[in-house]
Formats: C-alpha cells, structure tokens, sequence
C-alpha cells in the first residue's frame, strides 16, 4: 500500500505522527461519525493557537477517510471528484481575466465541455472568478489570482466530476486548455 501524501506534511505541521492521529479517531469512534463531526473533533483538538487551523483540520479529516478507505485520493466528501490546473502568468489580474473569457468564448475544447449555460464572472480585489456548468452537471470554475509582484495565476477547476476516470479525463483536458491559452497570451505593451 503506497503511503499518502498528505501524512508528511500532517506530521510535521501538527508535530504528531500518524499513528498518534490514528489514535486519536479511534479514540472519538471516528469511524462510525461522518466528515463534518471528524472535522470538528480534529478543529477542537488542534485548539485556538494553531495556524492555519480550518486548512489543517481539513487535511488531517480526508487523509484519515483515504486511510479507512471511505474516499479515494480526488474524491470529496459527496462522492463526487474535483480536479484543478494552476499557472502562473505575466498578466495582471484583470488583464488576465479578460483574455481568458475571450479565448474561452472562441476556443472549441472549453465550449465542448460547457453545457451552454450562462457563464457568470465576479470578482474582487483578492480574485476574478468565470463560472458555469459543464455538460456533465459538474461547476467549471476558472480563477484569476493576484501575487505579490503584479501578477497573476490562473486556477482552472472543475468540482463535481462523476468519477475517478473522469477527474483525470477532466483534469488532461484542463491542463491541455491553460497551456494553449497561456501560449497564445503576451502581456500588452
């Protein structure tokens, strides 16, 4: 059995090992609670000084029920899989923005995957978001993120993909949509 990715970083953030974790769920039955009420033992148990406490708590829940079995690597906790593609980039936030809804509008593999639903964009001095629906019922979320220097990162997401076939199917796709946007994009002059 390979080892989860996500336990070295557990460890050494929490200062506790794995097995420590381990037994700690069993020590709140975890096994027969579902994914909010581990989550709010594991909050509980990481207490008020902790970093980053939410972001940890989640990570130490979904690596506990990929160690039980209860959900694969990709999978959410409604079953559910969600893949992601980041980038960064040259072009600022809004500029970044702009370019991607017109590529998305023109570019077949994005219009292919979209159920033809609106497309809704808004955003925010932290992020600009494009969102809509993809013809399997999952949300395409694609993300335009500042960073420190100017620039930006575009985050392409699909969340609620059927199946772990999917998800890698989706997330090939993504991949393959954000390196031909960001190929054919020059930051303007």
């Amino acid at each position: 059995m390979s080892t989860n990715p996500r336990i070295g970083p557990i460890e050494r953030t929490t200062a506790r090992t794995w097995d420590e974790w381990l037994r700690f769920m069993d020590g709140i039955g975890a096994e027969d609670l579902d994914h909010g009420q581990i989550a709010l033992r594991v909050y509980d148990e990481l207490g008020d000084g902790f970093a980053q406490r939410g972001w940890w708590t989640q990570s130490v829940t979904v690596a506990y029920e990929q160690h039980i079995g209860r959900r694969i690597p990709g999978q959410r906790s409604d079953g559910t899989f969600q893949c992601s593609v980041s980038r960064a980039t040259s072009l600022g936030m809004a500029e970044l923005m702009e370019r991607w809804r017109a590529f998305a509008d023109g570019d077949a593999a994005v219009q292919e995957v979209l159920a033809g639903g609106e497309v809704k964009v808004s955003g925010t001095d932290r992020r600009i978001t494009w969102r809509t629906r993809a013809v399997d019922g999952s949300s395409v979320v694609v993300t335009s993120e500042p960073k420190r220097n100017g620039t930006a990162s575009l985050v392409a997401t699909q969340v609620g993909v059927p199946s772990p076939e999917a998800n890698d199917e989706a997330r090939e796709r993504w991949t393959a949509v954000v390196e031909r946007f960001l190929a054919g994009v020059q930051p303007a002059r």
